[in-house]
């Protein structure tokens, strides 16, 4: 059973920066990535990592988060800049694995960001 971990979160001022992390237990993932989800809306992608380092981020967060992965692919970082009130969200770390012909997604528990001054 794979078991996402995350840690990092917290309240920050506006232009603050957080760096969250996401332990996975097990390996052979194909891509891991980060969501959130604010009061009221919709889960919604944050960034996400490929197993060959390919990245993606949507506009809001492009060139302000920057994702990253260990070597030995089973940890998934998100390094946060310039965070705006429009940040806070609860963040949830996701891991996705191919089994046979299907694919898996794995979530962690969530952490809290609040960016409020």
């Amino acid at each position: 059973q794979v078991q996402l971990v995350e840690s990092g979160g917290g309240l920050v001022q506006p232009g603050g920066s957080l760096r969250l992390s996401c332990a996975a237990s097990g390996s052979g993932f194909i891509a891991m990535g980060w969501y959130r989800q604010a009061p009221g809306k919709q889960r919604e992608l944050v960034a996400t990592i490929t197993r060959g380092s390919h990245t993606n981020y949507p506009d809001s967060v492009k060139g302000r988060f920057t994702i990253s992965r260990d070597s030995a692919e089973n940890a998934v970082y998100l390094q946060m800049n310039s965070l705006k009130p429009e940040d806070t969200a609860v963040y949830y770390c996701n891991a996705r694995k191919i089994t046979g012909m299907s694919i898996s997604d794995y979530w962690g528990q969530g952490t809290q960001v609040t960016v409020s001054s």
